[in-house]
């Protein structure tokens, strides 16, 4: 008599399964290193972390799933930090609107980026980066260099630090929300199946009757709406939000995505996936923080994990 796995492992792609094989491997390594490596705190502390990298993974891998590339993640995450922090200092009304105002402005930047490449058909690489550079010089020209407001509004910081149910970091509940939108976005709507539709081959999506170029535009919108979030939480979790705050996350998150089995060249991949990913390289870089490597050796090391999975789904053809 065969045994066979059941079912919900049968459908995980291998680079799914190899990456919570990485996430015990390096905790059974962490636990070598520091005894409190596998305690309760200390991973709920490496989760609340990794919530922030996986509202950007999220947006990150719709966009790739769409055979695409975000790079204006450092600024949008910047000026959503920025311009909530700067709301904040309007008044009572300016505190209640920080939030959906940080999360708003970066809408509007991915609204910007997905015309550009949805409808004027720049590719994503260059018109993104355009839009990166634009963002740092907007945000460096309105604040002359500093931050707009010291310190970010008490809901900023509770939702981003607070713990209100089990001990449970309120960041990873935001992180959880997301992240259940986005596997029934995915898995359960048209526009799920457009992404991936338009992924595997544009042209086809396009002449079965499907708008193409809004999703591109949708996808991008929520990418900017998602990077801003972080910033947002960034910036209650620091207290204050400050140039280059995004810089750190460009990498990672993409390393993440393609970490958790998506198809860096569209159409492939789950999200669950991604959450591994995204718990993976949190767990990386703490590994790396108490090994001591520097940033520069950390760059090293996401921008080599990029270019092996390039090269894996490289040679892998798209369905369809």
């Amino acid at each position: 008599m065969t045994r066979t796995l059941p079912d919900f492992v049968t459908r995980l792609d291998k680079p799914v399964l190899a990456a919570f094989g990485c996430i015990i491997l390096l905790l059974l390594l962490g636990s070598l290193y520091s005894s409190s490596f596998l305690s309760p705190e200390y991973l709920l502390q490496q989760l609340q972390v990794a919530s922030f990298l996986g509202l950007i993974a999220t947006g990150m891998m719709l966009v790739i799933l769409l055979g695409q590339i975000d790079l204006s993640v450092p600024w949008v995450v910047t000026v959503g930090g920025m311009m909530s922090t700067a709301a904040a200092g309007w008044g009572p009304m300016g505190a209640t609107l920080a939030i959906p105002f940080g999360i708003l402005c970066g809408m509007g930047m991915g609204l910007v980026s997905g015309i550009g490449i949805a409808y004027l058909r720049v590719p994503s690489m260059i018109f993104t980066l355009g839009v990166n550079a634009v963002a740092q010089g907007l945000m460096v020209l309105w604040t002359g260099g500093f931050a707009p407001q010291d310190h970010a509004t008490d809901a900023m910081h509770f939702i981003a630090t607070g713990r209100t149910i089990f001990s449970i970091p309120n960041a990873l509940f935001i992180w959880g929300i997301v992240a259940a939108a986005a596997i029934f976005v995915l898995t359960r709507t048209t526009f799920g199946r457009a992404i991936y539709a338009i992924g595997n081959r544009e042209r086809a999506a396009y002449l079965s009757g499907l708008p193409t170029q809004r999703v591109m535009m949708l996808a991008f919108m929520t990418s900017g709406g998602l990077s801003a979030a972080a910033g947002v939480l960034l910036a209650g979790y620091s207290t204050k939000a400050y140039q280059g705050m995004g810089d750190p996350y460009l990498l990672p998150a993409v390393a993440a995505v393609v970490l958790g089995g998506t198809n860096i060249l569209g159409g492939r991949g789950s999200y669950i996936g991604t959450i591994a990913g995204v718990i993976l390289i949190t767990l990386l870089q703490s590994m790396l923080s108490v090994m001591k490597i520097d940033e520069a050796g950390r760059q090293l090391i996401y921008g080599g994990v990029i270019i092996a999975m390039l090269l894996v789904y490289g040679r892998q053809k798209k369905a369809g």
